[in-house]
């Protein structure tokens, strides 16, 4: 049998308007015990992805869990990036039995789902199962999610790989929905979110701009 190539996407690879973004959880009281990750990775990887989405322009929801009683207010980084968006707050431990939360998925209407949150074992692992169960295609950001240990997080990493679920990175995610470096619509808000938060890559993308003002949408 003859294959074909063609200069097209795989069907599998996210587009800005195919999915719905969930960030779980990105509260102090999750934070304090999450030892999978160091804190402040987290939150830079939470702000990754949140500046991702808003640049282009992804249906995003925000719930938290107990924020007056308990576990206290959404990253500040979160909040920022989505412009104090109003948070769905919860009791439920799954996101996905909260009828609210279900109610806006319902009202976007995407057929695939990214997660991400704390912590990884409980309040990801939850609504990737509820929502592989019912139809959704699930993806998850493993290193903008954590737990009270490595151990914790990488178990629930494999529950959800064995469901079907796909994990990315928060790197990955920008990228991914960028895709082209020649659509230079959003060209400026992806470097400029690499060189913010992106780490060592962000770095070099500072040092060849700066010193060669080289850009990635030229094949010259």
């Amino acid at each position: 049998m003859t294959v074909t190539a063609t200069p097209a996407p795989g069907q599998s690879l996210l587009s800005p308007t195919d999915h719905t973004l969930i960030l779980i959880d990105f509260q102090s009281q999750m934070a304090f015990a999450t030892k999978s990750i160091a804190a402040e990775l987290l939150r830079n990887n939470a702000a990754l992805i949140s500046r991702a989405a808003r640049s282009f322009n992804v249906s995003t929801i925000l719930t938290t869990v107990a924020e007056k009683s308990f576990s206290g207010p959404m990253f500040d980084e979160i909040v920022e990036a989505f412009d104090h968006q109003p948070m769905l707050d919860r009791t439920s431990m799954n996101t996905w039995e909260d009828a609210a939360v279900i109610a806006e998925v319902n009202r976007i209407g995407k057929p695939r789902i990214v997660f991400a949150g704390l912590w990884t074992s409980v309040c990801i692992v939850g609504p990737v199962a509820s929502a592989i169960d019912q139809g959704f295609e699930a993806y998850f950001i493993a290193d903008a999610c954590g737990d009270v240990s490595a151990e914790a997080h990488e178990r629930g990493v494999q529950r959800m790989i064995q469901l079907g679920a796909t994990p990315m990175t928060s790197l990955q995610y920008l990228l991914e929905l960028q895709r082209d470096w020649a659509r230079t619509e959003t060209y400026e808000s992806t470097t400029g979110i690499a060189k913010k938060w992106g780490g060592a890559y962000g770095l070099g993308v500072t040092y060849a701009k700066t010193m060669f003002g080289a850009s990635e949408g030229s094949h010259g």
